[in-house]
């Protein structure tokens, strides 16, 4: 073999100007008392030597160090005598390189309004069509259910669902605002002061063509993912809330609330009434 010159292998980034003699045999391991010091070494008639700076290193790069030198003495593919670039290249990516996972730094989800808005009404799957409070009484503003008679049906509410497109994947269905048609008002779910999520209907003057998780103005409290169940029925689950959903008591009247799962009450509803209208983002 006619190999000059050495091949040095370190994983520091500061190359040691300490050269060490050349030794027979296999390898040597030495740890000098004033700090922790590692040599390999393998000479092969002369021709091939392997070095390590004095740097710590763990057992287990001593380990990969001496597997790769028993390897190393092994290669036999030869260019004119000597090693071949690219040979040696891939045995030193083989055997010495070791394979680290990376993993993608944390991103603020965005959500981006699309074209698509369905108009519909909304009932739960016992046929309680959800309605505004003051329009039936003087309460407060807020969304009832209630099972509606045929003459009754100017109560119920009429909602844009504006769809929105994820800039990070998403497995728990598609992002979406349910506001009140013809209004600013849309349906909102937040807490305060550390108490449970509660569901209101939040007043929106700004424009919601893209809304950025940790928004300011708490418009990602508008977010709900939709899943779809089967081929009828929906749930709504807060976006920024995970795991409270939309939901509705079996009784009639009773306040359309936030709920954790499992509950007795429903999360799941119907979409009636349904017309696709196109945006202009």
């Amino acid at each position: 073999m006619a190999c000059q010159g050495h091949c040095i292998l370190t994983s520091d980034a500061h190359q040691t100007d300490m050269m060490y003699p050349d030794i027979s045999g296999f390898g040597e391991l030495t740890c000098p008392d004033h700090h922790l010091a590692m040599i390999c070494q393998c000479d092969m008639k002369k021709d091939i030597k392997v070095e390590l700076s004095p740097h710590p290193h763990s057992m287990r790069q001593v380990v990969n160090i001496i597997i790769a030198v028993e390897r190393l003495k092994n290669i036999k593919k030869m260019s004119s005598g000597k090693f071949c670039e690219d040979a040696l290249l891939n045995f030193f990516l083989e055997n010495v390189i070791e394979e680290r996972e990376m993993k993608p730094l944390n991103t603020t989800p965005i959500y981006h309004k699309s074209d698509r808005t369905l108009q519909c009404t909304i009932c739960d799957k016992y046929k309680k069509t959800l309605v505004q409070s003051n329009k039936l009484t003087n309460e407060d503003l807020h969304l009832k259910a209630v099972t509606l008679s045929a003459g009754s049906i100017q109560y119920k509410v009429k909602f844009s669902m504006s769809m929105y497109i994820s800039t990070t994947s998403q497995n728990k269905g598609r992002a979406v605002c349910l506001g009140i048609s013809d209004t600013n008002l849309y349906i909102a779910c937040s807490k305060s002061d550390g108490s449970s999520p509660v569901l209101f209907l939040k007043e929106v003057n700004g424009s919601l063509n893209t809304i950025e998780a940790g928004d300011p103005n708490e418009y990602d409290s508008l977010l709900f993912f939709r899943k779809e169940s089967g081929t009828a029925y929906s749930s709504f689950e807060s976006v920024k809330y995970p795991g409270w959903f939309i939901t509705t008591a079996f009784e009639d009247w009773k306040r359309v609330e936030m709920y954790q799962v499992p509950t007795d009450r429903t999360m799941n509803f119907t979409l009636e009434d349904q017309q696709e209208i196109k945006n202009q983002i």
